[in-house]
């Protein structure tokens, strides 16, 4: 008996004498025929790198850290943990495995039934429905997730999915800020050019206005001047007509003066509206240079920013394709690989039927090669019980086949429906004696033949309708005409 006292992170487990299951404390006796074990309940960190699937049937990695021990504040969850997990070591491969499988299971359960854009952007959501699935789970072990960090999303090798996506963001950034900075510098190029328009505009106005004025001022001077010495002259020539009304030649003279003067006003006058309208021509030109300027600067800018457009669309279409490309030949792959495995279950099919139709065929040759011994064996024995007489086997053997009730059934079908016309010919008297003498008998013979013909050519012709050659001669009939066939 020895009184044993856990440290803060550690507990006592008793069993044995007097003790129904378990006794957990954290100091105690220990009495003869009891045992007393120590285990540790600080957390420790699990490290796990998840592979799970979406909905899209996209892979990728959930890399995670898990802070799991067991739950101190509950005696169930600690006698739990006591009874399943303190006889192993908390850093074991066992003990690893068991909360890895957990996790990843609960992990891709969740991750099948959510899209990548949802995984992606529900992240504290995917970490707390990930939590509470896999705290259920550990409960029956009682064990307790202490703390829990989910990192980034990682791309499988072969499925870059985030770096696609990120590479997107960034172009599509890179783009905006194209457009941003192209539209400033229009709006800089097109408020310089037009500051310096109104500029333009402005001293030209002054300066028209300035030379308007000045020669208006030139012109009502001399104007003035015209007028005052023309009254003068007037004045001059009543004063003079009243004292010499005579004087013509004076007044010719003021004559001419008066002609001058009005010509000089005239053409002062028309000088001032000619130099009017050189200013404004001026003007226009200058108007007229200015809108050129500022249409060059908006079409500049415009086909810049168009320009930049068409690249990125340029870009992101070839991009599209060469995904489409990627998908295809990955389709084309798999069809292959499927062609393939049915090419490969038909060459079976074929073999195992074609083994089949060897053994068969090898059994129907094995056979016959039997029958063709026991025949040969019985052959022997009947020639051996003949004596060896091979004349009288083969005539057992015929009559033993039915052979001889064949030929005779050939022989009798063969002549079956025939109608034999039987004609009798006689060749007369001459001679009947045998009187006569040898030469005469050469003669009847010669003469025999010849009656024995006309019959002979009959019977053939009724038994196969053919008729002698006409240099044989023909046939009569009993009326002695010749036979027409």
């Amino acid at each position: 008996m020895y009184y044993r006292v856990a440290r803060a992170s550690e507990y006592l487990v008793i069993t044995g004498v007097g003790i129904p299951d378990i006794k957990i404390v954290k100091k105690g006796w220990v009495l003869p025929g009891q045992s007393c074990t120590v285990f540790d309940v600080s957390p420790v960190n699990y490290t796990f790198e998840v592979q799970a699937m979406s909905a899209e049937k996209l892979p990728f990695v959930l890399p995670a850290v898990f802070t799991i021990g067991p739950r101190v504040d509950d005696d169930d969850s600690l006698l739990k943990y006591a009874k399943l997990i303190s006889p192993h070591d908390k850093l074991s491969h066992h003990v690893k495995e068991l909360v890895q499988g957990i996790i990843e299971g609960e992990t891709r359960v969740l991750a099948a039934s959510m899209t990548m854009e949802e995984i992606f952007r529900g992240t504290k959501e995917f970490k707390q429905e990930v939590f509470g699935k896999v705290q259920l789970e550990l409960n029956q072990f009682g064990l307790w997730i202490y703390n829990a960090n989910v990192k980034q999303l990682v791309d499988v090798p072969g499925h870059e999915y985030f770096s696609y996506l990120g590479q997107k963001t960034q172009m599509e950034a890179a783009n905006q800020a194209k457009v941003d900075v192209s539209e400033a510098r229009m709006k800089g190029e097109i408020g310089a050019k037009l500051r310096e328009g109104q500029t333009l505009q402005n001293a030209a106005k002054i300066d028209a206005e300035t030379k308007i004025i000045a020669t208006q001022r030139q012109g009502e001077g001399k104007k003035e001047e015209i007028r005052v010495n023309t009254q003068v002259k007037v004045y001059e020539n009543e004063r003079e007509a009243e004292v010499a009304e005579a004087n013509a030649e004076l007044a010719k003279k003021k004559a001419g003066w008066t002609k001058e003067a009005e010509v000089a006003q005239v053409e002062a006058a028309k000088s001032v509206d000619l130099r009017e309208a050189e200013l404004q021509m001026e003007v226009e030109r200058m108007n007229a240079l200015t809108r050129t300027e500022k249409l060059k600067a908006e079409f500049l800018s415009k086909a810049s920013v168009e320009y930049e457009t068409k690249v990125q669309e340029a870009n992101w279409e070839l991009y599209r394709k060469q995904k489409a490309a990627e998908a295809v030949l990955y389709q084309k792959e798999k069809e292959a690989e499927a062609q393939k495995a049915i090419a490969e279950a038909s060459f079976y099919t074929r073999q195992q039927q074609a083994d089949a139709e060897f053994y068969t065929k090898k059994r129907e040759a094995e056979a016959l090669v039997a029958l063709a011994q026991a025949q040969g064996t019985y052959l022997r024995t009947l020639l051996e019980a003949l004596g060896g007489n091979y004349a009288a086997l083969r005539d057992y053997m015929m009559i033993n086949n039915g052979v001889f009730q064949e030929m005779a059934k050939v022989n009798a079908g063969a002549i079956q429906g025939l109608q034999p016309k039987i004609s009798i010919w006689t060749s007369g008297g001459e001679g009947g004696d045998g009187s006569g003498s040898g030469t005469g008998n050469v003669m009847k013979d010669v003469a025999g033949v010849y009656r024995m013909l006309p019959p002979l050519f009959k019977t053939v012709e009724e038994q196969t309708g053919m008729l002698p050659p006409a240099w044989m001669g023909m046939l009569t009939d009993s009326s002695g005409r010749s036979d027409p066939n």
